[in-house]
């Protein structure tokens, strides 16, 4: 019988590309590039949150302002939108609390607006509106009272005019205890809540349609002194003015 050796085998190799071709495949010039406008494309999909140039308090004896002024830049799709005629929603909302340290902060005043961003294809002009009220139920900003309506040229300087405000009441006077610290609880942005209903469908996962911005800011715990208004000149005659200069009056010609 013929002695068989178990020792003896066989495999089938199976060849792989190497880690390093696959490395340098990777490092090649076109893949990188490729990257990059990958790269590119998702940040400008991406909303820029505001951008703060000024957001200060001023406390005085009348009562509490905000004065603020934002850089917006939508971008993708919210710029579409508003071309194609979309109204959008900007809301400003501050609220005034007192700070308790033995329980929650108390609200004691707060403030709300609402502008409405539309562009007008007729006049090819940019219209911004403002509420005092915040928007809600089924007509959603399109119920909203305005009180002003101002027309821009350019999407610039209407963007300009939605994200800023000047002494902006919060509170009055006698709403802010003595001696007491508060704090301001701030926050602007997009209301798609108050979107038409068609377009409000799926924009909750769309990162270039949320625009926000909270912050909290310190109440100063004096009222700053208003400055006065500069005097007007007051009319002086010519011989005053000499006087007050040093110099004599001209004497008058004696009538004859």
């Amino acid at each position: 019988m013929p002695r068989v050796d178990r020792t003896a085998f066989s495999t089938h190799v199976l060849t792989r590309p190497a880690a390093a071709d696959r490395v340098r495949s990777l490092l090649r010039p076109r893949h990188w590039l490729l990257l990059v406008l990958v790269g590119l494309a998702l940040a400008l999909a991406r909303a820029q949150p505001p951008q703060v140039q000024q957001l200060a308090l001023q406390r005085t004896s009348d009562g509490l302002f905000l004065s603020a002024r934002f850089e917006l830049s939508p971008h993708g799709a919210v710029q579409d939108a508003l071309i194609k005629g979309v109204p959008l929603y900007f809301v400003w909302q501050a609220d005034v609390l007192r700070e308790r340290w033995y329980w929650t902060n108390k609200r004691v005043a707060g403030a709300t607006r609402t502008l409405r961003l539309a562009y007008q294809p007729l006049t090819r002009r940019w219209r911004v509106s403002i509420s005092t009220e915040a928007g809600g139920g089924t007509g959603g900003g399109a119920g909203l009272p305005y009180a002003l309506h101002q027309n821009h040229d350019t999407l610039e300087e209407a963007l300009a005019a939605v994200g800023r405000v000047s002494r902006w009441r919060l509170a009055d006077a006698g709403q802010l205890e003595p001696g007491a610290s508060h704090l301001v609880e701030f926050g602007f942005r997009l209301d798609l809540s108050l979107l038409p209903r068609p377009f409000q469908i799926g924009l909750g996962n769309q990162e270039e349609w949320s625009m926000a911005l909270e912050r909290e800011l310190g109440v100063p715990e004096a009222a700053t002194p208003e400055l006065p208004a500069p005097a007007e000149p007051r009319a002086t005659s010519p011989a005053a003015e000499a006087k007050a200069g040093g110099e004599a009056p001209a004497a008058e010609s004696p009538s004859r």
